[in-house]
Protein backbone atom coordinates (compact mmCIF):
# COMPACT_ATOMS: atom_id res chain seq x y z
CA UNK A 1 0.00 0.00 0.00
CA UNK A 2 0.93 3.61 -0.65
CA UNK A 3 0.67 6.41 1.20
CA UNK A 4 0.44 9.79 -0.39
CA UNK A 5 2.80 12.47 1.04
CA UNK A 6 2.01 15.87 1.20
CA UNK A 7 3.76 18.25 -0.11
CA UNK A 8 6.34 19.93 2.07
CA UNK A 9 5.42 23.66 0.94
CA UNK A 10 2.14 22.98 2.10
CA UNK A 11 1.80 25.57 5.96
CA UNK A 12 -1.02 24.74 8.40
CA UNK A 13 -1.09 28.47 9.81
CA UNK A 14 -3.93 29.11 8.27
CA UNK A 15 -6.16 26.95 9.97
CA UNK A 16 -4.09 27.86 13.56
CA UNK A 17 -5.23 31.31 12.65
CA UNK A 18 -9.26 30.28 12.19
CA UNK A 19 -9.01 27.90 15.20
CA UNK A 20 -7.77 31.56 17.40
CA UNK A 21 -10.57 33.62 15.92
CA UNK A 22 -13.07 31.44 16.94
CA UNK A 23 -11.54 30.73 20.40
CA UNK A 24 -11.67 34.70 21.09
CA UNK A 25 -15.28 34.72 19.57
CA UNK A 26 -16.93 32.64 22.08
CA UNK A 27 -14.37 34.23 24.91
CA UNK A 28 -16.62 37.51 23.83
CA UNK A 29 -19.53 35.75 23.75
CA UNK A 30 -19.74 34.28 27.22
CA UNK A 31 -18.11 37.93 28.44
CA UNK A 32 -21.77 39.81 26.90
CA UNK A 33 -23.78 36.56 28.25
CA UNK A 34 -22.20 36.82 31.85
CA UNK A 35 -22.85 40.49 31.81
CA UNK A 36 -26.43 40.61 30.90
CA UNK A 37 -27.11 37.52 32.97
CA UNK A 38 -25.71 39.44 35.87
CA UNK A 39 -27.89 42.44 34.95
CA UNK A 40 -30.95 40.44 35.34
CA UNK A 41 -30.14 38.50 38.43
CA UNK A 42 -29.23 42.25 39.62
CA UNK A 43 -32.89 43.36 39.23
CA UNK A 44 -35.52 43.79 41.89
CA UNK A 45 -38.27 41.43 41.97
CA UNK A 46 -41.79 42.68 43.25
CA UNK A 47 -44.50 40.30 44.73
CA UNK A 48 -48.20 40.78 45.09
CA UNK A 49 -50.50 38.62 46.78
CA UNK A 50 -53.97 38.04 46.06
CA UNK A 51 -57.10 36.05 47.90
CA UNK A 52 -60.69 35.58 47.36
CA UNK A 53 -60.95 37.59 50.69
CA UNK A 54 -59.06 41.11 50.70
CA UNK A 55 -55.91 40.96 52.19
CA UNK A 56 -55.40 44.37 54.47
CA UNK A 57 -52.08 45.49 55.67
CA UNK A 58 -52.37 44.83 59.16
CA UNK A 59 -52.77 41.04 58.05
CA UNK A 60 -49.88 41.43 55.99
CA UNK A 61 -48.15 43.27 58.34
CA UNK A 62 -48.75 39.85 60.89
CA UNK A 63 -47.64 37.47 58.30
CA UNK A 64 -44.33 39.57 58.14
CA UNK A 65 -45.08 40.02 54.66
CA UNK A 66 -41.80 40.87 51.92
CA UNK A 67 -42.32 42.25 48.72
CA UNK A 68 -39.27 43.09 46.91
CA UNK A 69 -36.24 40.35 46.42
CA UNK A 70 -32.89 40.00 44.91
CA UNK A 71 -33.58 36.94 42.38
CA UNK A 72 -36.61 34.32 41.45
CA UNK A 73 -35.87 31.81 43.63
CA UNK A 74 -35.76 33.67 46.61
CA UNK A 75 -39.18 35.04 45.74
CA UNK A 76 -40.77 31.71 45.30
CA UNK A 77 -39.51 30.25 48.37
CA UNK A 78 -41.63 33.31 49.99
CA UNK A 79 -44.71 32.29 48.28
CA UNK A 80 -44.39 28.97 49.56
CA UNK A 81 -43.93 29.89 52.70
CA UNK A 82 -46.69 32.30 53.10
CA UNK A 83 -48.90 29.42 52.78
CA UNK A 84 -47.74 27.76 55.83
CA UNK A 85 -48.15 31.37 57.42
CA UNK A 86 -51.99 31.08 56.70
CA UNK A 87 -52.39 28.45 57.89
CA UNK A 88 -50.96 29.14 61.57
CA UNK A 89 -53.52 32.07 61.52
CA UNK A 90 -56.54 29.49 60.87
CA UNK A 91 -56.53 29.71 57.03
CA UNK A 92 -55.74 25.57 57.52
CA UNK A 93 -57.06 24.80 53.76
CA UNK A 94 -54.96 27.62 52.11
CA UNK A 95 -52.92 27.29 49.08
CA UNK A 96 -51.47 28.90 46.50
CA UNK A 97 -53.31 28.50 43.35
CA UNK A 98 -51.08 30.37 40.72
CA UNK A 99 -48.17 32.10 40.84
CA UNK A 100 -48.23 34.43 37.30
CA UNK A 101 -45.36 37.10 36.17
CA UNK A 102 -47.36 40.33 35.10
CA UNK A 103 -43.92 42.32 33.61
CA UNK A 104 -40.24 41.97 33.80
CA UNK A 105 -39.98 43.06 37.48
CA UNK A 106 -43.45 41.98 39.53
CA UNK A 107 -45.18 38.84 40.19
CA UNK A 108 -48.25 38.11 41.53
CA UNK A 109 -49.47 35.04 44.23
CA UNK A 110 -52.74 34.34 43.84
CA UNK A 111 -54.47 32.18 47.25
CA UNK A 112 -56.98 30.39 48.50
CA UNK A 113 -57.71 30.69 52.11
CA UNK A 114 -61.00 29.20 52.45
CA UNK A 115 -62.48 29.60 56.00
CA UNK A 116 -60.49 30.78 59.01
CA UNK A 117 -60.87 28.51 61.93
CA UNK A 118 -60.40 30.53 65.65
CA UNK A 119 -59.77 27.62 67.84
CA UNK A 120 -59.45 24.21 67.87
CA UNK A 121 -60.32 21.23 70.88
CA UNK A 122 -58.07 19.44 71.69
CA UNK A 123 -58.63 16.06 73.52
CA UNK A 124 -55.63 14.47 76.06
CA UNK A 125 -55.33 11.82 78.44
CA UNK A 126 -54.78 12.61 82.35
CA UNK A 127 -51.99 10.25 82.29
CA UNK A 128 -49.93 12.64 79.39
CA UNK A 129 -50.39 15.71 81.16
CA UNK A 130 -52.07 17.53 84.43
CA UNK A 131 -54.50 20.08 84.46
CA UNK A 132 -52.16 22.52 86.29
CA UNK A 133 -49.80 22.06 83.82
CA UNK A 134 -52.27 22.82 81.01
CA UNK A 135 -53.16 25.78 82.45
CA UNK A 136 -49.79 27.22 81.34
CA UNK A 137 -51.00 27.35 78.06
CA UNK A 138 -54.82 27.14 78.04
CA UNK A 139 -57.60 29.49 79.24
CA UNK A 140 -60.33 27.01 79.35
CA UNK A 141 -59.23 23.19 80.88
CA UNK A 142 -61.52 20.36 81.26
CA UNK A 143 -61.22 16.61 82.33
CA UNK A 144 -60.58 15.45 79.40
CA UNK A 145 -59.90 18.44 76.63
CA UNK A 146 -58.68 22.08 76.42
CA UNK A 147 -59.06 24.89 73.91
CA UNK A 148 -56.61 26.73 72.19
CA UNK A 149 -56.73 29.89 69.68
CA UNK A 150 -54.74 28.69 66.65
CA UNK A 151 -52.48 31.00 66.32
CA UNK A 152 -51.01 29.21 69.57
CA UNK A 153 -50.87 25.66 68.80
CA UNK A 154 -47.39 25.50 67.94
CA UNK A 155 -45.95 27.06 71.05
CA UNK A 156 -48.24 25.39 73.05
CA UNK A 157 -47.16 22.01 71.56
CA UNK A 158 -43.87 22.95 71.57
CA UNK A 159 -44.17 23.22 75.72
CA UNK A 160 -45.79 19.90 76.10
CA UNK A 161 -43.29 18.64 74.47
CA UNK A 162 -40.79 20.06 76.37
CA UNK A 163 -42.24 19.02 79.48
CA UNK A 164 -42.20 15.08 78.45
CA UNK A 165 -38.75 15.71 77.48
CA UNK A 166 -38.04 16.99 81.08
CA UNK A 167 -39.40 13.71 82.77
CA UNK A 168 -36.35 12.06 81.44
CA UNK A 169 -37.80 11.31 77.49
CA UNK A 170 -35.80 13.06 75.29
CA UNK A 171 -37.33 11.19 72.41
CA UNK A 172 -40.75 11.63 73.00
CA UNK A 173 -43.16 13.38 70.61
CA UNK A 174 -46.59 14.37 70.59
CA UNK A 175 -48.87 15.56 67.36
CA UNK A 176 -52.54 16.36 66.83
CA UNK A 177 -54.40 13.77 64.71
CA UNK A 178 -57.90 13.06 63.91
CA UNK A 179 -58.46 16.97 62.99
CA UNK A 180 -62.02 17.34 62.41
CA UNK A 181 -64.38 20.74 61.90
CA UNK A 182 -66.32 21.38 65.20
CA UNK A 183 -68.54 24.20 63.68
CA UNK A 184 -67.39 27.03 61.45
CA UNK A 185 -64.75 29.06 64.20
CA UNK A 186 -63.88 25.26 66.05
CA UNK A 187 -62.09 22.38 65.62
CA UNK A 188 -61.13 19.27 66.85
CA UNK A 189 -58.36 17.15 67.37
CA UNK A 190 -56.93 14.62 69.41
CA UNK A 191 -53.57 14.85 71.15
CA UNK A 192 -51.43 12.07 70.90
CA UNK A 193 -47.93 10.98 72.40
CA UNK A 194 -45.34 8.71 71.40
CA UNK A 195 -43.45 8.13 74.69
CA UNK A 196 -40.15 5.74 74.86
CA UNK A 197 -38.42 4.71 78.05
CA UNK A 198 -37.30 7.01 80.45
CA UNK A 199 -33.61 7.81 80.86
CA UNK A 200 -32.28 8.40 83.87
CA UNK A 201 -27.87 9.34 83.75
CA UNK A 202 -25.82 6.23 84.47
CA UNK A 203 -22.78 6.53 84.43
CA UNK A 204 -21.00 10.36 84.30
CA UNK A 205 -17.60 10.69 82.37
CA UNK A 206 -15.58 13.69 82.99
CA UNK A 207 -12.79 14.45 80.10
CA UNK A 208 -10.25 17.04 80.38
CA UNK A 209 -9.99 17.23 84.16
CA UNK A 210 -10.13 13.63 85.54
CA UNK A 211 -9.01 14.35 89.19
CA UNK A 212 -11.78 16.99 89.07
CA UNK A 213 -13.52 16.51 93.07
CA UNK A 214 -16.65 14.31 92.15
CA UNK A 215 -18.71 15.59 95.18
CA UNK A 216 -18.95 18.52 93.75
CA UNK A 217 -21.23 17.25 90.84
CA UNK A 218 -23.46 15.34 93.27
CA UNK A 219 -24.09 18.09 96.07
CA UNK A 220 -22.81 21.06 94.60
CA UNK A 221 -24.49 21.28 91.16
CA UNK A 222 -26.65 18.38 92.09
CA UNK A 223 -25.50 16.17 88.90
CA UNK A 224 -25.16 12.43 89.66
CA UNK A 225 -26.10 9.54 88.46
CA UNK A 226 -29.90 7.94 88.73
CA UNK A 227 -30.80 11.31 88.28
CA UNK A 228 -33.98 11.70 85.31
CA UNK A 229 -31.99 12.88 82.25
CA UNK A 230 -33.42 16.54 80.95
CA UNK A 231 -30.92 18.35 78.90
CA UNK A 232 -31.89 21.84 79.59
CA UNK A 233 -31.58 21.09 83.25
CA UNK A 234 -28.02 19.01 82.85
CA UNK A 235 -26.66 22.16 80.86
CA UNK A 236 -27.71 24.75 83.55
CA UNK A 237 -26.32 22.09 86.42
CA UNK A 238 -22.90 21.69 84.39
CA UNK A 239 -22.58 25.89 84.36
CA UNK A 240 -23.10 26.44 87.75
CA UNK A 241 -19.42 24.26 88.20
CA UNK A 242 -17.93 27.84 86.81
CA UNK A 243 -19.11 29.11 90.09
CA UNK A 244 -16.70 27.03 91.80
CA UNK A 245 -13.62 29.26 90.89
CA UNK A 246 -11.12 26.47 90.43
CA UNK A 247 -13.11 24.75 87.76
CA UNK A 248 -14.39 26.37 83.67
CA UNK A 249 -16.76 23.97 81.53
CA UNK A 250 -14.96 24.25 77.83
CA UNK A 251 -17.83 22.53 76.39
CA UNK A 252 -21.33 21.81 76.27
CA UNK A 253 -22.44 18.40 77.85
CA UNK A 254 -22.85 15.35 75.61
CA UNK A 255 -25.16 12.84 76.42
CA UNK A 256 -24.70 8.62 74.65
CA UNK A 257 -28.16 6.82 74.55
CA UNK A 258 -27.27 3.19 74.22
CA UNK A 259 -30.35 0.99 74.11
CA UNK A 260 -30.61 0.53 78.50
CA UNK A 261 -27.98 3.24 79.72
CA UNK A 262 -27.39 6.95 79.26
CA UNK A 263 -23.72 8.24 79.52
CA UNK A 264 -23.30 11.72 80.15
CA UNK A 265 -19.87 13.50 79.42
CA UNK A 266 -18.44 16.90 80.88
CA UNK A 267 -15.82 18.55 79.64
CA UNK A 268 -13.99 20.65 82.46
CA UNK A 269 -10.89 22.15 82.34
CA UNK A 270 -8.92 23.21 85.87
CA UNK A 271 -8.55 26.33 86.29
CA UNK A 272 -5.61 28.07 89.10
CA UNK A 273 -7.79 29.71 91.59
CA UNK A 274 -5.17 30.96 94.43
CA UNK A 275 -5.36 34.83 95.06
CA UNK A 276 -2.34 37.66 96.66
CA UNK A 277 -4.38 40.29 98.36
CA UNK A 278 -2.67 43.26 99.18
CA UNK A 279 -3.23 46.79 100.63
CA UNK A 280 -1.16 49.75 101.70
CA UNK A 281 -2.40 52.82 103.26
CA UNK A 282 -0.80 56.03 104.85
CA UNK A 283 -2.35 58.65 106.88
CA UNK A 284 -0.30 61.49 108.62
CA UNK A 285 -0.38 60.88 112.33
CA UNK A 286 -2.28 64.04 114.46
CA UNK A 287 -0.02 63.83 117.21
CA UNK A 288 3.61 63.23 115.30
CA UNK A 289 2.20 64.89 112.23
CA UNK A 290 4.33 61.47 110.56
CA UNK A 291 3.39 59.36 107.73
CA UNK A 292 2.36 56.69 109.46
CA UNK A 293 2.16 53.09 106.85
CA UNK A 294 -0.77 50.38 107.52
CA UNK A 295 -2.23 47.65 105.53
CA UNK A 296 -2.40 43.61 105.20
CA UNK A 297 -1.34 41.10 102.92
CA UNK A 298 -3.97 38.03 102.08
CA UNK A 299 -3.64 34.66 100.87
CA UNK A 300 -5.59 32.11 99.63
CA UNK A 301 -5.09 28.92 98.35
CA UNK A 302 -7.86 26.95 96.81
CA UNK A 303 -7.96 23.58 95.39
CA UNK A 304 -4.15 22.47 94.82
CA UNK A 305 -4.67 19.10 95.96
CA UNK A 306 -7.98 18.13 93.77
CA UNK A 307 -10.24 17.82 96.67
CA UNK A 308 -11.99 21.54 96.92
CA UNK A 309 -9.71 22.65 99.61
CA UNK A 310 -9.12 26.02 101.01
CA UNK A 311 -6.23 27.62 103.14
CA UNK A 312 -6.56 31.57 104.02
CA UNK A 313 -3.45 32.94 105.86
CA UNK A 314 -4.79 37.22 106.14
CA UNK A 315 -2.26 39.04 108.64
CA UNK A 316 -3.00 42.99 109.34
CA UNK A 317 -1.42 45.94 111.11
CA UNK A 318 -2.36 49.43 111.50
CA UNK A 319 1.25 50.58 111.85
CA UNK A 320 0.39 51.49 115.45
CA UNK A 321 1.85 47.89 116.79
CA UNK A 322 -2.06 46.96 116.18
CA UNK A 323 -1.63 43.40 114.64
CA UNK A 324 -4.07 41.14 113.51
CA UNK A 325 -3.74 36.98 112.43
CA UNK A 326 -5.81 34.53 110.89
CA UNK A 327 -5.58 31.51 109.12
CA UNK A 328 -8.41 29.50 107.95
CA UNK A 329 -8.98 26.04 106.17
CA UNK A 330 -12.01 24.28 105.14
CA UNK A 331 -12.31 20.79 103.38
CA UNK A 332 -15.78 20.46 102.30
CA UNK A 333 -17.77 16.91 101.74
CA UNK A 334 -15.90 15.29 103.87
CA UNK A 335 -16.01 11.53 103.31
CA UNK A 336 -17.88 12.18 100.30
CA UNK A 337 -20.84 13.60 101.84
CA UNK A 338 -22.66 16.74 102.06
CA UNK A 339 -20.93 17.65 105.22
CA UNK A 340 -17.78 20.04 105.32
CA UNK A 341 -15.38 20.86 107.94
CA UNK A 342 -13.53 24.35 108.78
CA UNK A 343 -11.33 25.52 111.21
CA UNK A 344 -9.98 28.84 112.10
CA UNK A 345 -7.71 30.40 114.72
CA UNK A 346 -7.17 34.37 115.12
CA UNK A 347 -4.72 36.11 117.14
CA UNK A 348 -5.11 39.67 117.87
CA UNK A 349 -2.80 42.58 119.71
CA UNK A 350 -3.04 45.88 120.70
CA UNK A 351 0.20 47.65 121.22
CA UNK A 352 1.03 46.32 124.83
CA UNK A 353 -2.66 46.54 126.16
CA UNK A 354 -3.99 43.13 125.53
CA UNK A 355 -3.53 40.29 123.29
CA UNK A 356 -6.82 37.88 122.39
CA UNK A 357 -6.42 34.24 120.35
CA UNK A 358 -9.84 33.07 119.26
CA UNK A 359 -10.46 29.62 117.72
CA UNK A 360 -13.40 27.74 116.05
CA UNK A 361 -14.44 24.88 114.70
CA UNK A 362 -17.88 24.29 112.52
CA UNK A 363 -19.64 21.83 110.18
CA UNK A 364 -20.95 22.55 107.08
CA UNK A 365 -23.73 21.67 105.34
CA UNK A 366 -24.58 22.34 101.63
CA UNK A 367 -28.24 22.99 100.91
CA UNK A 368 -28.18 24.62 97.63
CA UNK A 369 -25.61 25.53 95.38
CA UNK A 370 -26.37 28.98 96.86
CA UNK A 371 -26.96 28.60 100.22
CA UNK A 372 -25.07 27.05 103.40
CA UNK A 373 -25.67 26.11 107.35
CA UNK A 374 -23.17 25.54 109.42
CA UNK A 375 -22.77 24.42 113.50
CA UNK A 376 -19.39 24.77 115.68
CA UNK A 377 -17.71 25.92 118.85
CA UNK A 378 -15.93 29.00 119.22
CA UNK A 379 -13.61 29.78 122.29
CA UNK A 380 -12.13 33.30 123.32
CA UNK A 381 -8.52 33.62 125.57
CA UNK A 382 -7.88 37.47 126.01
CA UNK A 383 -4.69 38.37 127.98
CA UNK A 384 -4.18 41.71 130.16
CA UNK A 385 -0.68 42.75 128.84
CA UNK A 386 -0.33 45.78 131.28
CA UNK A 387 1.65 45.67 134.34
CA UNK A 388 -1.83 46.73 136.42
CA UNK A 389 -4.96 45.40 136.12
CA UNK A 390 -7.86 48.26 134.96
CA UNK A 391 -10.69 46.08 136.68
CA UNK A 392 -14.08 46.88 134.48
CA UNK A 393 -12.10 47.91 131.43
CA UNK A 394 -8.91 45.23 130.08
CA UNK A 395 -8.89 42.21 132.21
CA UNK A 396 -8.26 38.51 131.78
CA UNK A 397 -10.77 36.25 130.18
CA UNK A 398 -12.04 33.16 128.65
CA UNK A 399 -15.09 32.17 126.78
CA UNK A 400 -16.92 29.75 125.55
CA UNK A 401 -19.60 30.26 122.83
CA UNK A 402 -21.99 27.50 120.56
CA UNK A 403 -22.35 28.76 116.85
CA UNK A 404 -24.95 28.40 114.71
CA UNK A 405 -25.37 30.70 111.19
CA UNK A 406 -26.50 30.50 107.43
CA UNK A 407 -25.40 32.46 104.36
CA UNK A 408 -26.57 32.78 100.70
CA UNK A 409 -24.12 33.87 97.70
CA UNK A 410 -25.39 34.36 94.59
CA UNK A 411 -22.58 35.08 91.50
CA UNK A 412 -23.05 36.90 88.99
CA UNK A 413 -20.51 37.18 85.06
CA UNK A 414 -19.20 40.42 86.17
CA UNK A 415 -14.61 40.40 86.27
CA UNK A 416 -14.46 43.47 88.90
CA UNK A 417 -17.62 42.26 91.25
CA UNK A 418 -18.31 38.70 90.99
CA UNK A 419 -20.30 38.92 94.14
CA UNK A 420 -24.06 39.73 93.12
CA UNK A 421 -25.99 39.16 96.28
CA UNK A 422 -24.93 38.05 99.79
CA UNK A 423 -26.51 37.55 102.95
CA UNK A 424 -25.18 35.51 106.15
CA UNK A 425 -25.93 35.76 109.97
CA UNK A 426 -23.90 34.38 112.93
CA UNK A 427 -25.12 33.84 116.19
CA UNK A 428 -22.99 33.31 119.52
CA UNK A 429 -24.81 31.54 122.70
CA UNK A 430 -22.19 31.03 125.75
CA UNK A 431 -20.70 32.53 128.54
CA UNK A 432 -17.42 34.19 129.76
CA UNK A 433 -15.51 33.60 132.32
CA UNK A 434 -13.09 36.07 134.65
CA UNK A 435 -11.50 35.55 137.93
CA UNK A 436 -13.44 32.51 138.75
CA UNK A 437 -16.84 34.22 138.34
CA UNK A 438 -18.80 32.67 134.73
CA UNK A 439 -21.39 35.49 132.80
CA UNK A 440 -23.94 34.44 130.16
CA UNK A 441 -23.58 36.35 126.70
CA UNK A 442 -24.76 36.43 123.26
CA UNK A 443 -23.34 37.54 120.23
CA UNK A 444 -24.88 38.32 116.78
CA UNK A 445 -23.55 39.22 113.53
CA UNK A 446 -24.96 39.83 110.33
CA UNK A 447 -24.20 40.64 106.71
CA UNK A 448 -26.03 41.63 103.61
CA UNK A 449 -24.56 43.08 100.19
CA UNK A 450 -26.72 43.45 96.99
CA UNK A 451 -25.74 45.06 93.36
CA UNK A 452 -28.58 47.28 91.73
CA UNK A 453 -27.11 46.91 87.61
CA UNK A 454 -28.72 50.01 86.17
CA UNK A 455 -27.16 48.55 82.57
CA UNK A 456 -23.82 47.14 81.71
CA UNK A 457 -21.63 49.88 82.51
CA UNK A 458 -23.84 51.50 85.87
CA UNK A 459 -24.75 50.08 88.94
CA UNK A 460 -25.25 50.88 92.73
CA UNK A 461 -23.67 48.58 95.60
CA UNK A 462 -24.84 48.84 99.14
CA UNK A 463 -23.50 46.65 101.96
CA UNK A 464 -24.71 46.65 105.62
CA UNK A 465 -22.82 44.96 108.15
CA UNK A 466 -24.04 45.07 112.03
CA UNK A 467 -23.16 43.12 115.23
CA UNK A 468 -24.22 42.88 118.84
CA UNK A 469 -22.73 41.68 122.28
CA UNK A 470 -25.65 41.37 124.89
CA UNK A 471 -23.73 40.99 128.60
CA UNK A 472 -24.19 41.88 131.67
CA UNK A 473 -20.53 43.67 132.19
CA UNK A 474 -18.13 44.20 129.40
CA UNK A 475 -14.62 44.58 128.84
CA UNK A 476 -12.66 46.73 126.24
CA UNK A 477 -10.80 43.55 125.30
CA UNK A 478 -13.93 41.97 123.99
CA UNK A 479 -15.87 44.13 122.10
CA UNK A 480 -16.06 44.09 118.62
CA UNK A 481 -13.37 46.43 116.32
CA UNK A 482 -14.30 47.73 113.54
CA UNK A 483 -13.19 50.47 110.60
CA UNK A 484 -10.90 50.78 107.59
CA UNK A 485 -11.04 49.37 104.05
CA UNK A 486 -13.38 46.42 104.99
CA UNK A 487 -15.67 48.16 107.01
CA UNK A 488 -15.83 51.92 106.97
CA UNK A 489 -13.38 53.31 105.14
CA UNK A 490 -12.04 56.85 105.90
CA UNK A 491 -10.86 55.17 109.57
CA UNK A 492 -7.67 53.01 110.75
CA UNK A 493 -8.15 49.46 110.64
CA UNK A 494 -9.83 47.86 113.46
CA UNK A 495 -9.53 51.75 115.65
CA UNK A 496 -12.83 51.93 116.64
CA UNK A 497 -14.16 49.59 119.95
CA UNK A 498 -18.17 49.00 120.02
CA UNK A 499 -20.06 46.19 121.89
CA UNK A 500 -22.97 47.36 119.06
CA UNK A 501 -22.38 48.78 115.74
CA UNK A 502 -23.77 49.39 112.46
CA UNK A 503 -22.24 49.88 109.12
CA UNK A 504 -23.86 50.96 105.59
CA UNK A 505 -21.66 51.46 102.73
CA UNK A 506 -22.41 52.91 99.34
CA UNK A 507 -21.09 53.02 95.52
CA UNK A 508 -21.92 54.46 92.38
CA UNK A 509 -20.03 52.15 89.66
CA UNK A 510 -19.44 53.38 86.59
CA UNK A 511 -17.54 51.18 84.60
CA UNK A 512 -15.14 53.03 81.86
CA UNK A 513 -13.94 49.99 80.27
CA UNK A 514 -13.17 46.37 80.44
CA UNK A 515 -10.30 47.00 82.33
CA UNK A 516 -11.23 50.25 84.20
CA UNK A 517 -13.99 51.20 86.81
CA UNK A 518 -14.78 54.54 89.37
CA UNK A 519 -16.48 55.04 92.09
CA UNK A 520 -18.04 57.11 94.78
CA UNK A 521 -17.67 56.48 98.29
CA UNK A 522 -20.27 57.57 100.94
CA UNK A 523 -20.42 55.06 104.58
CA UNK A 524 -22.20 55.42 107.61
CA UNK A 525 -22.17 53.84 110.85
CA UNK A 526 -23.71 54.51 114.60
CA UNK A 527 -22.10 52.30 117.49
CA UNK A 528 -22.25 51.92 120.77
CA UNK A 529 -19.41 51.43 123.51
CA UNK A 530 -20.90 50.36 126.81
CA UNK A 531 -17.55 50.66 128.37
CA UNK A 532 -17.20 54.24 127.96
CA UNK A 533 -21.14 54.72 127.88
CA UNK A 534 -20.51 56.22 124.35
CA UNK A 535 -22.61 56.46 121.35
CA UNK A 536 -21.88 57.89 118.00
CA UNK A 537 -22.16 58.20 114.57
CA UNK A 538 -19.46 57.95 111.82
CA UNK A 539 -19.29 59.34 108.05
CA UNK A 540 -17.25 58.45 105.13
CA UNK A 541 -16.95 60.31 101.60
CA UNK A 542 -14.50 59.84 98.74
CA UNK A 543 -14.04 58.16 95.54
CA UNK A 544 -12.02 54.95 94.13
CA UNK A 545 -10.85 53.75 90.68
CA UNK A 546 -9.95 50.01 89.87
CA UNK A 547 -7.80 49.08 86.86
CA UNK A 548 -7.28 45.18 85.84
CA UNK A 549 -3.38 45.10 85.18
CA UNK A 550 -1.02 41.75 84.12
CA UNK A 551 -0.63 41.38 87.65
CA UNK A 552 -4.34 41.57 88.93
CA UNK A 553 -6.67 44.28 90.14
CA UNK A 554 -5.54 47.12 91.58
CA UNK A 555 -7.94 49.23 93.56
CA UNK A 556 -7.22 52.63 94.94
CA UNK A 557 -9.46 54.45 97.83
CA UNK A 558 -9.20 58.00 99.16
CA UNK A 559 -11.70 58.47 101.91
CA UNK A 560 -12.28 61.25 104.81
CA UNK A 561 -13.91 60.00 107.70
CA UNK A 562 -15.66 62.49 110.39
CA UNK A 563 -17.90 62.23 113.18
CA UNK A 564 -20.68 64.24 115.49
CA UNK A 565 -17.70 65.44 117.26
CA UNK A 566 -14.81 66.07 114.68
CA UNK A 567 -15.44 68.35 111.60
CA UNK A 568 -13.51 67.45 108.73
CA UNK A 569 -10.00 67.82 108.50
CA UNK A 570 -7.77 67.08 105.31
CA UNK A 571 -5.32 65.40 107.53
CA UNK A 572 -8.09 62.70 108.48
CA UNK A 573 -7.84 61.76 104.62
CA UNK A 574 -7.12 57.81 104.15
CA UNK A 575 -5.52 56.23 101.06
CA UNK A 576 -5.66 52.63 100.27
CA UNK A 577 -3.83 50.79 98.20
CA UNK A 578 -4.39 47.17 97.25
CA UNK A 579 -3.86 44.61 94.33
CA UNK A 580 -5.36 41.58 94.07
CA UNK A 581 -3.67 39.08 91.69
CA UNK A 582 -5.10 35.53 90.95
CA UNK A 583 -2.46 32.74 90.29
Amino acid sequence: MEYEKRPNNVSFIPHKRAILKYFLYLILYLNIYTIISDGLHSQILYLEITAEIDISEGLKDTLNFRSEFPNLKQLQSETDSLSFKFQKLGYIESELVELQRKNDSVFAASYQLGNRWEEIRIHYSPQDFSISELKNISEEVEDDYFMLPLPQVEFALEYLNSLLTERGDPFAKIQLVNIERLDSKVLTADLKSTQNNFRTIDKIVIKGYEKFPVSFLKYYSELNKGKIFNRKKVIEQNDLLNNLGFVKTIKTPEALFRKDTTELYLYLEKRNNNLFDGILGFATNEETNKIEFNGYLNLELNNNLNFGEQLLVNYKSDGREQQNFRVRTVMPYIFKSPFGVSLELKIFKRDSTFSTTDQQAKIHYQVNPNSNVYVGYKSYESSNLLDEVLVGVVEDYKSRYLLAGASFTKLQAQNFFPVKTRLSIDSEIGSREKMGAKEDQFRLLGNVRHIFNLNDRNSIYLNTEGSILSSDTYLVNELFRFGGINSIRGFSENSIDASLYTVLNTEYRFIIGPTTYVHSIIDFAYFENQVLTLKEELYSFGFGFGLQTDAGIFRLNIANGISNEQNFKFSNTKIHLSLSSRF
